[in-house]
């Protein structure tokens, strides 16, 4: 089945459904549109994401099956613990939106580039600004060492990128998504050894759109001093 073309100049044109997507590879559903807020919000609550590299055109995907975390499953490491437990880092939530896409857009060791173009870091700055884009900081003392961003809309938090400074700063950002009271499903998109270390599982999306639908109402996260996990 082919993939649909989106026009760039109407975000109201809608999505085809998920099950069009296609199985190689897994989840390429449609091409083009804009990333405007309208059209990203639109996306998520569909449980579509855009995921494209420099030089491509807007790539939007919905895979199936999806990897989530449920955060009663997260998992924390004797080392990872002994983090939380810590006094090295502090957590805030919302405190440096910038700061932490940008960081998760830095180049890796052992990575040719980075999927976070600058269209990207624009279109999220911007949902950041209307309140659904969120981030969780790591840091220690006034050096931003760590974080996670991602959508959040009413209890899932569907994340998008984290990245480290420091030994464990990402887990540690992740940990405390996973604690936060407002958030009851960490949307992981695809699976990797790292993550299903720390829980992340993978479900029919079938089941993760029903699980949108039971959590999904728009919700708009304020500006807080994040508790650390007592788990």
């Amino acid at each position: 089945m082919p993939v649909v073309l989106l026009p760039s100049d109407d975000d109201e044109a809608p999505f085809p459904p998920v099950e069009r997507a296609t199985q190689v590879p897994n989840g390429l559903l449609a091409v083009g549109g804009s990333l405007r807020p309208r059209r990203l919000l639109a996306a998520y609550q569909r449980g579509i994401f855009p995921w494209f590299g420099e030089g491509e055109p807007v790539l939007w995907w919905s895979p199936d099956p999806r990897c989530v975390i449920l955060p009663e499953r997260f998992h924390i490491s004797r080392s990872l613990r002994r983090r939380l437990n810590g006094d090295t880092f502090t957590i805030t939530r919302n405190t440096d939106f910038a700061g932490v896409i940008r960081g998760c857009a830095e180049p890796r060791p052992g990575s040719p580039g980075t999927w976070i173009v600058p269209a990207m870091i624009d279109a999220f700055l911007a949902l950041h600004d209307l309140g659904h884009a969120v981030s969780f900081e790591v840091w220690d003392g006034q050096s931003l060492v760590g974080g996670v961003y991602g959508v959040q809309l009413g209890q899932v938090f569907f994340g998008e990128s984290m990245f480290s400074r420091r030994t464990d700063a990402s887990k540690v950002a992740l940990a405390h998504v996973a604690a936060a009271p407002d958030i009851a499903l960490i949307d992981c998109q695809l699976p990797n050894p790292h993550l299903e270390r720390l829980g992340a599982e993978t479900i029919p999306r079938a089941r993760f759109l029903q699980r949108l639908r039971e959590l999904g109402a728009t919700s708009s996260p304020g500006s807080a001093v994040v508790t650390p996990p007592s788990r």
